[in-house]
């Protein structure tokens, strides 16, 4: 049972001491408290966990500074959508907007290799509109001596260059929780110029500590990317993971399944569970067709299957796309055969912009025909 109080609570009033009071006398019941801080407002929520099945609603929601009670009727207690749910989808960070509504670009360097093409993509999203990339400082590989990335030698010029461009957000994948010690590190020797969202990798979805300790810090959101060997339900549990601890600002990627039934493309394109996501869970929802498809291969139409399969992710209602470019994807050190080139920027955003307008038609026409149903 989730327990949303009163905006701003006190937490040293006699409202709120009352209610934990009496929160606290329910037998086999454990209460956790989240606080979600905004720029203007506190929203607290209570989590009662053990049997609170027999515990009636009206009971708990005529207690003081209670605002709304819901009762936790699926697998995915926090970020799970539940029956009577009416809690926000969205969350705000550096400016940006994340939600089931929204659509962002995080188009830049699976791996950061020189700041010449650092600088180059950065400004190369400036001049289209954007401010948000993806810039990979840590490369967890399957060959032990495939290039691991520059780690936190590069993030100086990394964050510099972005405050330089105008980016507010930069996805950056973590392996371990010394990783966030050094990204906290390098933006505060810059001086936050840019906001990091903390990306964990489709080898890391298990990862339980690394998840555990990503939750745990509530400064930086989450992009969680699906396991490419296990169950949709696995990996929203992951997100879960990262949620029972406090930090419920995730996104949730899908990045393809690994098996040869997705041959030719690198991965078995998943983006048909993009829906399936948001029925499910509060999460915004991301597609990677980068690491999807794996190639540059063009259908018999002249379109390449990465825009294909992007296309279909936006069609679906997908929220944040994660794409790789490269000013020289012959020079990248990880995944150039896959990356788009800076001059494609303009036709990739056009060509999602298209997608944007039918997945917004298919949402008009529903409504339209509901309410004639």
């Amino acid at each position: 049972m989730i327990v949303i109080l009163e905006s701003n609570i006190d937490k040293n009033g006699e409202r709120y001491t009352s209610l934990m009071n009496r929160l606290s006398q329910l037998p086999n019941v454990q209460v956790r408290v989240h606080e979600e801080v905004g720029t203007q407002h506190v929203l607290t929520e209570l989590y009662l966990i053990g049997n609170t099945s027999s515990l009636p609603l009206e009971e708990i929601q005529s207690l003081p500074g209670v605002e709304q009670v819901v009762r936790i009727s699926g697998a995915y207690r926090v970020l799970g959508r539940h029956k009577n749910d009416h809690r926000s989808s969205h969350f705000e960070y550096n400016g940006v907007t994340f939600s089931q509504d929204t659509l962002n670009v995080f188009a830049g360097l699976c791996a950061v290799d020189t700041p010449e093409h650092v600088e180059a993509m950065m400004r190369a999203l400036r001049e289209h509109g954007l401010v948000c990339t993806r810039m990979g400082a840590y490369k967890p590989r399957t060959n032990p001596y495939s290039f691991q990335g520059h780690g936190k030698n590069c993030m100086p010029y990394v964050f510099e260059l972005a405050g330089k461009y105008g980016i507010k957000v930069i996805a950056m994948e973590v392996t371990s929780e010394q990783h966030i010690h050094e990204i906290n590190e390098a933006l505060e020797q810059t001086g936050r110029p840019t906001g990091i969202l903390l990306q964990i990798g489709t080898r890391n979805t298990q990862n339980f500590e690394l998840l555990k300790a990503v939750g745990r810090q509530q400064e930086f959101p989450v992009l969680l990317k699906r396991g490419f060997g296990i169950t949709l339900e696995e990996s929203l549990n992951a997100a879960e993971y990262l949620a029972s601890e406090g930090n419920r600002k995730v996104v949730f990627c899908l990045r393809g399944m690994k098996t040869n039934m997705g041959d030719p493309h690198r991965n078995l394109v998943d983006f048909a569970h993009v829906p399936v996501v948001k029925r499910l869970t509060r999460m915004p929802v991301c597609i990677d067709p980068s690491h999807s498809v794996g190639t540059r291969d063009r259908s018999s139409d002249g379109i390449l299957d990465l825009l294909h399969v992007t296309a279909q992710g936006v069609i679906a209602g997908a929220n944040m796309v994660l794409v790789d470019f490269h000013p020289a994807p012959d020079k990248a050190l990880v995944d150039g055969p896959q990356a788009l080139r800076l001059p494609e920027l303009a036709y990739f955003l056009e060509d999602i912009q298209l997608a944007r307008k039918a997945y917004e038609a298919r949402t008009a026409l529903v409504k339209r025909y509901e309410t004639t149903a």
